[in-house]
């Protein structure tokens, strides 16, 4: 081995076990850079550290192995366990040397509540286990709205969040969507869980691509409504199969009859990358998704496709059993069987009974119709990736120019890459929180954004809770350290901003001394004048009214007091509804629970007619009465 390891490092290398797994390597701040998997973590992860890898990659990835210190590992039943588990790590973490997904956490669902009796379809950014369907992940929220305008166009599914059970009137009278047609009112009982729940099927299907499917089963509606002389009936499914057939055609690919594919392109540009993702169920193309990643210079396409093979459908709620990329994969036989375990985990009942067949297929086309569709891809992949690049360009040189003039009129020692600010928000003195917000490169990372319930401090002072929200942000950092795991998330920052003038910069200050982080940089931004107050100098720092500067630090102050007022908003709001119901004699937890999941906040409650308060479970009108006098008094 070519490096001096550290002793710990070194031992680890030594015991590695000869069997599949994934591997962190670790920085001497412990920050995850990388992560790996191995069919033998023995051999991957030892050639590393050897003067010429297996593949000859070894020169590709040394700037990663100059940084290790620390080396992890967890073993795995199977290579496609390992991949799968890979996936994981890699948006967990967001190692600066792996291919990842840009927005990851935010990508959206389309939900559908199975678990209720009358489900909600509705859009999602989370994924719990609670018994219900999810389809996507969408590249963006417009592709959810776009999908999920189309389904309620053909099938009126409730939208509210009312507590509606089988056997149960959970309201008086409905709402403006029943009477619109837009909603079959399960609130008053006017559908049956049996129907209601066979149009969320079909809902369902189309959400699948399988609109023939449904199609079918709506002509046959359609001719049972007729024979039945409904003829008004049989219109209006007549219409909704009309609806269904335009849209088949617009997706219709002949040369795709009856095939599940996806098909994936790629463009690259400097460490940027865009993934044009066409989604095509039983011959239709029902989806047309880009996404971007961010990746090393010096990774091959080959691995930025294997990158967004393994993190795209390590969550997709769907598998289909052909997978088509532009260019042959060396781990394709490993992506083969992850697939291949992926869409059995997906897997759900088809309409001729059984399940879908597992068996997933990887290739790189080489002529014929999925080839020009290839090209197709790739060239839409370009296209998006030039825009980001034409809108990225433009902002970071306002944003470089910013932090410039910034680090110049501050004396900072280097440019502030990372700032961070702080705010605090109370009324009267009561409730009072603090927010911390992070800004990276000019752009707010809120992945980072934290908040904090003052815990020390009794009635109104900036002062001493600015100084309360410091000591818990770096309390365990030392001078020249990361600090404890929980702090290591947190990178240390260039620059703290707080909102205020001399007296909280002098507070804030003297908690900075007191922790040894004498060199830290700090500013208050006072309201006034726009001014930024420095601990070592008795003349505020003015920037020119016309300032990129000024417009930035202007913008992280402001979403900083964004940030704080929402948070004490909603202490504010939860105290009231607290203290609003406290003296309401029948009122317990669970049936203020109802109130609020059903009704909405205490203003609604009390604008909200007795009748519709007594039809909610538990109430009745004699409770709902006193509920309108007590909050009325």
């Amino acid at each position: 081995m070519t490096q001096t390891l550290h002793t710990a490092l070194a031992a680890t290398l030594r015991n590695l076990p000869d069997r599949p797994g994934v591997y962190l390597m670790k920085d001497a701040r412990g920050d995850v850079i990388y992560v790996g998997k191995a069919q033998s973590l023995r051999s991957r992860v030892r050639s590393y550290w050897q003067k010429e890898a297996p593949g000859g990659d070894i020169h590709r990835i040394r700037s990663v192995i100059d940084k290790v210190v620390d080396l992890e590992y967890t073993l795995t039943d199977s290579i496609s366990e390992a991949l799968l588990l890979e996936g994981n790590l890699i948006k967990r973490f967001q190692p600066q040397f792996n291919v990842r997904l840009k927005d990851d956490k935010s990508y959206p669902y389309i939900k559908v509540t199975l678990a209720d009796d009358f489900p909600r379809i509705e859009r999602t950014r989370k994924l719990p286990q609670d018994g219900s369907r999810y389809f996507g992940p969408y590249a963006s929220a417009s592709s959810v709205d776009e999908a999920m305008n189309l389904v309620r166009r053909l099938f009126p599914f409730r939208t509210c969040t009312v507590d509606i059970r089988d056997g149960e009137r959970a309201l008086r009278r409905p709402c403006l969507l029943y009477h619109i047609k837009r909603c079959q009112g399960p609130c008053i009982e006017a559908v049956t869980k049996d129907a209601y729940r066979a149009d969320i099927a079909q809902v369902e299907l189309f959400l699948e691509g399988r609109q023939e499917s449904v199609a079918e089963a709506l002509r046959g509606e359609m001719t049972l409504a007729s024979d039945r002389l409904d003829y008004e009936r049989a219109a209006t499914i007549r219409d909704k199969v009309r609806s269904i057939e335009r849209t088949m055609e617009s997706q219709k690919m002949a040369a795709f009859a009856k095939t599940d594919l996806d098909l994936v392109g790629l463009a690259r540009q400097d460490n940027q990358a865009a993934v044009q993702l066409f989604v095509i169920r039983d011959g239709k193309a029902i989806g047309r998704e880009v996404f971007l990643l961010s990746s090393p210079r010096d990774t091959t396409d080959e691995e930025v496709l294997s990158g967004f093979l393994l993190q795209y459908y390590g969550r997709a709620t769907s598998v289909p059993r052909e997978v088509a990329v532009p260019r042959p994969l060396p781990d394709a036989t490993d992506l083969e069987r992850f697939l291949t375990d992926r869409r059995g985990a997906t897997a759900v009942p088809n309409p001729s009974g059984g399940r879908q067949s597992a068996a997933v297929r990887l290739h790189a086309p080489q002529r014929g119709e999925r080839r020009r569709l290839m090209e197709l891809a790739t060239r839409n992949a370009a296209e998006m990736l030039a825009r980001e690049q034409v809108r990225w360009l433009a902002d970071h040189g306002k944003t470089l120019g910013a932090l410039e003039e910034l680090s110049s009129a501050l004396e900072l020692p280097v440019l502030p890459e990372r700032i961070e600010c702080y705010d605090i928000s109370t009324f009267q003195g009561t409730n009072s929180v603090g927010s911390m917000v992070v800004f990276e490169d000019g752009r707010p990372r809120t992945g980072e954004y934290r908040r904090f319930e003052i815990r020390t401090v009794q009635g109104q002072s900036d002062v001493a809770s600015h100084q309360e929200v410091l000591r818990r942000r770096f309390r365990n950092v030392k001078a020249g350290e990361e600090g404890s795991a929980e702090e290591r998330r947190w990178a240390m920052p260039d620059l703290v901003i707080i909102d205020g003038g001399r007296a909280q910069v002098s507070a804030a200050n003297a908690v900075l001394d007191e922790l040894g982080l004498h060199d830290l940089p700090l500013a208050g931004l006072a309201k006034e004048r726009e001014e930024l107050v420095l601990p070592d100098r008795p003349d505020p720092v003015l920037l020119p009214t016309t300032s990129q500067a000024l417009y930035l630090v202007q913008r992280i102050r402001d979403e900083a007091h964004r940030f704080a007022i929402t948070y004490h908003r909603k202490l504010r709001a939860r105290a009231s509804i607290r203290s609003a119901f406290d003296d309401l004699p029948g009122i317990g937890p669970r049936r203020r629970a109802v109130l609020l999941r059903t009704v909405g906040s205490v203003k609604r409650i009390r604008e909200a007619p007795v009748e519709q308060i007594a039809a909610l479970p538990g109430i009745g009108p004699a409770l709902a009465a006193r509920i309108k006098d007590g909050l009325d008094a």
